[in-house]
């Protein structure tokens, strides 16, 4: 199936659904974001960091990869740098929140 903008019906649900976690994450970064200036715990800082990597970096950088790939303007060396980078920020936000859990004051 084809489209004005020769877009299939599956491309455009996997742009929909990454826009969609891109925009909830801003939302749970911001909240984390409130959440540490209520409380002022060291703790609450990785935790805000490490949710906001996980979440809108993330979600931001996969939305940004799948519109370059659909428009080809990514070489495939170009796809594997922007990959690695999201997995990157999907491990150090992981690595954060693991770290704010297991933290003693």
């Amino acid at each position: 199936m084809i489209d004005a903008f020769d877009v299939r019906p599956i491309e455009l649900a996997i742009g929909v659904l990454a826009l969609g976690a891109t925009i909830v994450g801003l939302y749970i970064g911001y909240q984390a974001i409130v959440a540490l200036r209520r409380y002022e715990d060291r703790s609450m800082w990785y935790l805000a960091v490490g949710l906001l990597l996980l979440t809108a970096v993330t979600y931001s950088l996969s939305f940004l990869a799948t519109v370059l790939i659909n428009l080809r303007l990514l070489s495939l060396p170009q796809q594997d740098w922007l990959w690695l980078g999201i997995h990157v920020s999907q491990f150090t936000g992981l690595a954060l929140i693991a770290y704010a859990l297991h933290r003693r004051p």
